[in-house]
C-alpha cells in the first residue's frame, strides 16, 4: 500500500512517499501554503497523483507525551482533510496520526551527516538569498519521511507478530 507521510509546520508541510510495497519512505517534497484550504488541495492532489492509499501525519507531542497547541492544530487540519476527501470521492484513504517526537531533530541530525559535522543553517552566499530557508525546507521533507517509516516500520512489526 502506497502512503503518504506529512510533517505539518506553521509555515512548511514536509511530504514523504512509501514505496508501493509500503517498506522504504523517501522525502517527497515540501508545500508551503498560506492558508489550510491550499493545504489541503495540494495533500489531496498528491493523494491522487501518487495513488496514495494512506496519510500519515506527525502529531506534535511535548517530550512529556502531552499534546501542545501545534497538535490542536494538526488535529484540527486532520478533521478538515478527512472531509475534504470525503467530499472529493477519495473514501478509501486511511488517514493515520504518527507520534513525531524528535523527528525534526533527527532530520536536522541527517542533513548535517549525523556527526554534526557541519552547520545546518549555513550563511547565504552572494546571489542565492534564501538559502537558509532552502536548507530547512529539505529538512521538513526528511522529518516526513522520518515520521512515515517508524509508522511503516511498526505496522510492519505488528503484521510479522514481532514485538
Amino acid at each position: 500500500m502506497r502512503s503518504l507521510g506529512l510533517d505539518v509546520g506553521d509555515r512548511r508541510t514536509g511530504v514523504a512517499i512509501s514505496d508501493p510495497q509500503g517498506i522504504l519512505a523517501t522525502p517527497l517534497s515540501v508545500l508551503v501554503s498560506k492558508d489550510d484550504g491550499a493545504l489541503i488541495d495540494e495533500v489531496l492532489g498528491l493523494v491522487k497523483q501518487h495513488k496514495a492509499e494512506r496519510l500519515v501525519i506527525g502529531l506534535p507531542r511535548h517530550l512529556t507525551g502531552e499534546l501542545g497547541k501545534q497538535a490542536g492544530k494538526v488535529a484540527s487540519l486532520v478533521d478538515r482533510l478527512s472531509c475534504a476527501a470525503r467530499e472529493r470521492g477519495l473514501n478509501q484513504l486511511d488517514i493515520q496520526l504518527w507520534d513525531e517526537r524528535l523527528s525534526t531533530k533527527a532530520a536536522e541530525r541527517l542533513k548535517r551527516g549525523g556527526d554534526g559535522a557541519t552547520k545546518l543553517r549555513t550563511r547565504a552566499k552572494r546571489g542565492t538569498r534564501g538559502h537558509s530557508s532552502f536548507v530547512k525546507a529539505g529538512v521538513d521533507a526528511i522529518a516526513a519521511a522520518l515520521i512515515l517509516q517508524g509508522f511503516l516500520d511498526r505496522h510492519r512489526q505488528n503484521d510479522s507478530g514481532a514485538p
